[in-house]
């Protein structure tokens, strides 16, 4: 099993979108290209997709159907930023939370605040997942772990410090941006269980 943090490690800049069929086909640039190998797990905006192929800075991953119809990657197009994690390695530190780069479904931003020194986002998400959603609880949004507040049946809040909106793409998500969304996985087996 492939296993995230929800740290972001970097951000790379999307070159080229190519379909084929009901695939899409992804040549992306970024500074830890060169340290990628061909049939990788790396994380973008959320989602884990397997490095096919590297040439210098520049790399190329390809999201099925499947992917494209549960997460934002079907709009994205080049110029466009995204955030990259590496596997988690055994023996290093888990500073976010167990992600598994599964995209649960997506939110729409509704609100962005700026309060002059962090900024707080609100989005709305599928009421069919309101159970696992708790206050103080873990998300993963476009790969990042982040802490939920304000939380009610459909929405949630969440509080970016500025090394987090420095270093990711979430400085480009404005009302009515969609986003990546990943449920705590533990949650997730409780809430089956329980149920």
């Amino acid at each position: 099993m492939t296993m995230f943090t929800g740290i972001i490690e970097a951000s790379g800049t999307i070159q080229s979108v190519s379909a084929h069929g009901s695939n899409r086909t992804f040549r992306i640039e970024s500074p830890i290209s060169g340290e990628l190998k061909v049939d990788q797990s790396l994380s973008h905006d959320g989602a884990c997709l397997t490095v096919e192929e590297v040439n210098g800075s520049i790399y190329q991953v390809t999201a099925i159907e499947e992917t494209l119809k549960k997460t934002n990657l079907g709009s994205w197009k080049a110029g466009d930023i995204v955030n990259l994690e590496r596997c988690l390695v055994i023996n290093g530190r888990l500073d976010g939370h167990i992600v598994q780069g599964h995209i649960d479904t997506i939110a729409t931003c509704v609100e962005r605040r700026d309060l002059e020194g962090s900024w707080e986002f609100s989005f709305e998400f599928p009421k069919a997942f309101s159970h696992l959603v708790i206050e103080k609880g873990s998300i993963c949004l476009n790969g990042i772990s982040l802490t939920l507040f304000n939380v009610r049946k459909k929405r949630f809040s969440v509080a970016i410090i500025p090394y987090t909106f420095e270093h990711t793409n979430i400085r480009n998500i404005f009302p009515e941006s969609i986003a990546n969304l990943e449920f705590d996985m533990i949650g997730k087996y409780v809430a089956k269980l329980v149920r």
